[in-house]
């Protein structure tokens, strides 16, 4: 069984009438990335402001290598956590040169600035060469680093990122999330990265907890978020997922676009609804198909169909680059996920019945 580096149990904090986190247990293992991840507004910022020690829970205990930081008797300063922050606006020093904005974080901590430390951590990110310049002489991307290195360097045991990568224009947030990750896996780092970005969740997090109205949904690896959401809100927040109606009989689920054949732990008549994402849906051009081409987005490598059942509900669904089809045709859909799906009752998850 993993270390626990940090641990919160029943904590809660509430600003005026408005509650940002509502009993939040969690618990992150040592050498591990967890991905916060939830819609502007769900209490992912608040929650790392808590385990900082910006904030002070209302309710609560926060554990930090088996060591009490909070709880209704005790309260331990950002200082004395021994906690890094990595900022979305940097906030580095412009007075600074690179190398005196990284050894801030040790003067801040022993008094001394050991040079040969600050040396190495500006080799790890990659920017030695910049060690004389100013935050204004780099580019995003480096102060970002900077940012990193600043926060790393006094080697705290838990190292918190907060939508470190919003400022960044979009080829080079690809390119700052692979280097940042392969930088914290390298040293064996234990972080928290907050973001709403669904995408940079399942890359970036070793486990994911998605938050809903300062609660945590569902806390699991990316692929146990990805592929078996336990709500309906975790299946719609992680990934433009469509609801199908469907009703449970004997072979599987009918719906209006033909019966699933995936049986589920329900009773018969029961009505649910699937979530389905675009490559879990194929068509073909029928004169008489059951859905209607309403749009098609080019995306490079594949096409991204809009389709209107009889219903007027709308499904969405990906096809090869080659096959082009315009607004307006007929087509026949249907499922074709390769897998079970994810069906919901009252926007619980059924499990499948095996």
């Amino acid at each position: 069984m993993q270390d626990i580096a940090l641990k919160l149990e029943g904590v809660s904090k509430q600003f005026g009438v408005d509650v940002a986190v509502h009993e939040l247990n969690l618990g992150v293992a040592r050498d591990q990335v967890l991905a916060l991840v939830g819609p502007s507004g769900c209490g992912k910022t608040t929650a790392l402001r808590l385990i900082a020690g910006f904030e002070r829970p209302d309710f609560g205990a926060i554990w930090l290598e088996n060591r009490i930081v909070s709880d209704p008797y005790t309260f331990l300063p950002p200082e004395k956590r021994g906690v890094g922050m990595v900022f979305q606006d940097y906030a580095l020093f412009p007075h600074m040169t690179v190398f005196e904005n990284v050894a801030f974080g040790l003067q801040a901590k022993s008094g001394s600035r050991p040079d040969q430390r600050v040396k190495s951590m500006l080799t790890l990110v990659g920017l030695e060469t910049r060690a004389e310049r100013y935050p204004h002489e780099l580019s995003g991307g480096e102060r970002q680093r900077i940012a990193l290195a600043r926060a790393l360097v006094p080697e705290p045991v838990l190292l918190l990122l907060d939508e470190p990568f919003s400022n960044l224009d979009a080829d080079l947030r690809l390119k700052m999330r692979e280097d940042v990750r392969v930088i914290l896996k390298g040293i064996h780092a234990t972080a928290i990265f907050v973001t709403h970005d669904q995408e940079e969740a399942l890359y970036m997090g070793d486990r994911l907890a998605v938050m809903n109205v300062g609660r945590i949904e569902q806390l699991g690896s990316p692929e146990d978020i990805f592929h078996r959401p336990q709500t309906r809100f975790v299946a719609e927040f992680m990934g433009n997922t469509d609801f199908l109606p469907a009703r449970v009989v004997a072979n599987g689920l009918e719906t209006e676009i033909g019966v699933l054949p995936q049986k589920i732990e329900a009773p018969l008549d029961t009505a649910v609804e699937i979530a389905m994402r675009a490559d879990d849906v194929s068509f073909a051009p029928e004169a008489g198909g059951n859905a209607l081409i309403l749009a098609r987005q080019f995306r490079g490598v594949m096409n991204f169909y809009r389709l209107k059942l009889p219903s007027g509900r709308l499904l969405h669904a990906y096809a090869p680059h080659t096959q082009i089809l315009p607004a307006g045709t007929r087509v026949r859909v249907w499922a074709d996920p390769g897998h079970p799906l994810a069906v919901f009752h009252d926007s619980k998850a059924i499990s499948p019945n095996n």
